[in-house]
């Protein structure tokens, strides 16, 4: 029988689980995932990949030989696995441990989808990233790097307690459940090798974009150094003749102003025309 109910009225599931046994799933003190004679309980934060919304909830699994039972924090985890006991349902009469592998199954549903749009995303974005250096576009890398934070620790959560069930201590899992165990260990394998992937990515995209800045950065400062060199010169002349020496002979000479004028506007001019040259202007 496969059944869900809120943290908020787990005595809904009195009929289902021991008291003793349901006490302790009320107070949520359980690890990752618990193994008892006759049951499994496990529990992870459900992160709902495909939504904007970027906060989890706790789930919850009770699971032994007759029923699987599961116990949501939040109206949205509700929704999910109503979602999910509504497809279930219209499937033929199945066992136990096949509902078990079906529910993460359609929880799983459209993940890779969902990296692969990301990916897209990604890499339509990088040329524009590299050749715009705008600062806004550092708020996109900052949002990919949180969001692949969130699914990589989501996936690793369930890897783990795929890992931990394997083991069928309690041999509630057949060999055919165990086989479809693995199954879901190497889904959730893939997601997070795919999540790697991707973090890898925006890494190297976030270097990248860091190095544009960089050269941005520097050829500011070239054409303030450019700039600096030219009026150097002019500033000499300047310093020059300011120094009042009153036996220059140009400074008696009614050509001596305008001929000043000239050797800086030449001087101006000559490097211009070098820096052009060498390609710095």
């Amino acid at each position: 029988m496969y059944k869900f109910f809120s943290f908020a009225n787990t005595d809904e599931a009195a009929p289902y689980i021991d008291r003793r046994m349901l006490r302790y799933i009320g107070e949520q003190i359980t690890d990752s995932f618990e193994c008892f004679k006759d049951c499994d309980i496990l529990a992870f934060d459900w992160y709902d990949v495909q939504s904007d919304r970027t906060d989890d909830s706790k789930m919850l699994l009770y699971w032994d030989r007759e029923d699987l039972l599961i116990f949501c924090e939040t109206a949205e985890a509700e929704a999910a696995a109503n979602r999910i006991l509504t497809m279930m349902t219209e499937e033929e009469e199945t066992t136990n441990e096949r509902l078990f592998y079906y529910f993460f199954t359609l929880l799983l549903k459209g993940d890779m989808d969902f990296l692969d749009q990301l990916e897209e995303d990604i890499g339509r974005n990088e040329d524009l990233i590299l050749s715009g250096g705008k600062a806004a576009y550092l708020k996109h890398i900052t949002a990919w790097r949180q969001e692949l934070l969130r699914l990589k620790r989501y996936y690793e959560q369930l890897n783990f307690i795929f890992d931990q069930m394997m083991v069928n201590d309690n041999k509630l899992f057949s060999e055919d459940g165990v086989r479809r165990l693995m199954t879901l260990r190497n889904r959730t394998d893939r997601y997070l090798n795919a999540v790697t992937g991707l973090q890898e990515m925006v890494t190297q995209l976030r270097e990248a974009y860091q190095s544009q800045l960089s050269i941005e950065q520097n050829d500011l400062m070239k054409i303030f150094t450019v700039v600096t060199a030219i009026f150097l010169p002019l500033t000499l002349i300047v310093g020059w003749y300011g120094m009042n020496f009153t036996g220059m002979p140009e400074l008696r000479w009614k050509y001596g102003y305008p001929l000043v004028i000239l050797i800086s506007i030449v001087i101006v001019v000559l490097l211009v025309r070098k820096f052009k040259k060498k390609k710095w202007l």
